[in-house]
């Protein structure tokens, strides 16, 4: 028996289709549910990739590391001491390490956009997407920054320090420790105006709750500045904190351009 030509046949229901999250970059929220396991999968898929892309940036490293090192102890200029028999081994790793971590950081940062991507919508993606080369290109400034500008005025402060009572003679360790901890720290810190500037077009993050709590964002950018530098000189401290204030006032910026165009 045929059908009437004038009857539309109702399309028969189909199950949502779950895809990755590299399809969400082109497609819109995913509608599927995922149970707790599904979203644990996902995010120890994403840790996989990022912690193997950064064992590669680790081995890849190990080529220059030796040269790396000449160059951060130039500043010193001359020979840094080690006092135990696995320091020198501890140190070049170390290097090794922050070297990997700054050469895959654009690949990490995008292993973290696709985990939360499938619960996106297409324009909320898009501010995400795009604002990916500027946080890769702000961490790489927040390092030149920090080498080029911090480290200088804070090594001839430390150098020059009551040179007639105190001879420096710093160690391997302490000496490595405070450069890699400053330029990776600095590094990220410097990703915070684009953070803000997604949020804020998001309509998650608006200028007066941070006008608003100004003190607060005082109190913990003395924390931070505490804890990357190991030193507890106020000098060291100050030259932190005055670049991560900048930063939150040009945030504070950035919100107030942002954050309307997501209301309207």
């Amino acid at each position: 028996m045929s059908e009437h030509p004038l009857i539309k046949k109702e399309p028969e229901p189909t199950d949502p289709v779950h895809y990755n999250a590299w399809t969400a970059l082109a497609g819109d929220a995913d509608e599927t549910s995922m149970s707790l396991l599904d979203h644990l999968e996902e995010l120890r898929v994403r840790l996989m990739r990022s912690i193997m892309a950064l064992v590669l940036g680790i081995l890849f490293s190990v080529f220059f590391t030796s040269a790396f090192l000449k160059y951060l102890i130039h500043p010193y200029g001359h020979e840094l001491q080690v006092l135990g028999p696995t320091e020198s081994v501890v140190m070049y790793f170390r290097v090794a390490l922050l070297s990997g971590a700054i050469l895959v950081m654009p690949y990490i940062t995008l292993q973290l956009f696709l985990f939360v991507a499938p619960g996106l919508t297409r324009k909320e993606k898009r501010y995400i997407y795009l604002s990916l080369p500027a946080t890769t290109g702000l961490f790489f400034l927040g390092v030149a920054f920090a080498w080029f500008i911090m480290v200088p005025a804070a090594l001839g402060f430390l150098q020059e320090f009551e040179s007639d009572i105190f001879r420096a003679e710093w160690t391997a360790e302490r000496y490595i420790a405070f450069l890699t901890s400053l330029l990776f720290w600095i590094g990220v810190s410097f990703e915070m105006p684009v953070v803000v500037y997604v949020l804020a077009r998001l309509g998650v993050l608006g200028p007066r709750v941070l006008i608003r709590n100004w003190r607060l964002a005082v109190v913990l950018i003395t924390i931070a500045a505490a804890l990357i530098t190991p030193t507890v000189d106020p000098f060291n401290m100050l030259l932190v904190i005055a670049p991560l204030l900048v930063l939150y006032i040009v945030s504070i910026g950035l919100a107030v351009i942002a954050y309307p165009r997501a209301l309207r």
